[in-house]
């Protein structure tokens, strides 16, 4: 099982069915403002739609194509961080990521990108890490700018949200500039 530990405060760890109550409760709790952003919350009604979730990402991992982590926060969970999928021929992935609205402003999202793409481009030796966030999401695009990602451009129209398509930021780190 996947743990990290950022610092004495926040962890990083593979989500599993033992998490479907409080990661339910945190989606629920936030959900007018994740609702924003995320396509998927209008999905998560019951808990047994958050278990299908963490079932999803169980597969994922072990298909070796990426990890969901719930982001802990003095105990608590406070979010989600994970890989979208591993492209293992092309040595890249990418990251999404989101906080319930009472863990928002206390660095935790830097703090575990950061850890994330640590993850990626030294532990697994990819080459490439991608986040993408809405034109308009500006708490999203913030981490990758934080962070030293190259803003590679604007893809338009790239998101059905509900009614409306939203067009997204490409933000794009390599190693070789990572390491540096």
């Amino acid at each position: 099982m996947f743990t990290y530990a950022i610092d004495d405060k926040i962890t990083l760890k593979m989500l599993d069915l033992r998490d479907s109550e409080q990661l339910f409760s945190l989606t629920v709790g936030s959900k007018n403002s994740l609702r924003e952003w995320l396509p998927f919350i209008d999905y998560t009604k019951t808990v047994a739609d958050t278990e299908n979730f963490i079932q999803s990402t169980m597969k994922q991992f072990s298909e070796n194509n990426g990890i969901q982590a719930g982001i802990w926060y003095e105990g608590h969970l406070a979010g989600v961080i994970g890989f979208h999928k591993i492209d293992w021929s092309n040595k890249s992935t990418s990251i999404g990521y989101w906080l319930g609205d009472d863990f928002v402003g206390n660095g935790l999202m830097t703090k575990s990108v950061k850890a994330f793409v640590d993850y990626a481009l030294i532990e697994l030796g990819l080459n490439r890490v991608e986040i993408r966030a809405a034109v308009e999401n500006k708490k999203s695009r913030a981490i990758p700018e934080r962070l030293g990602f190259t803003h590679e451009g604007t893809i338009r129209q790239s998101e059905w949200l509900y009614d409306h398509y939203v067009d997204h930021e490409v933000y794009g780190m390599l190693a070789s500039d990572w390491k540096k």
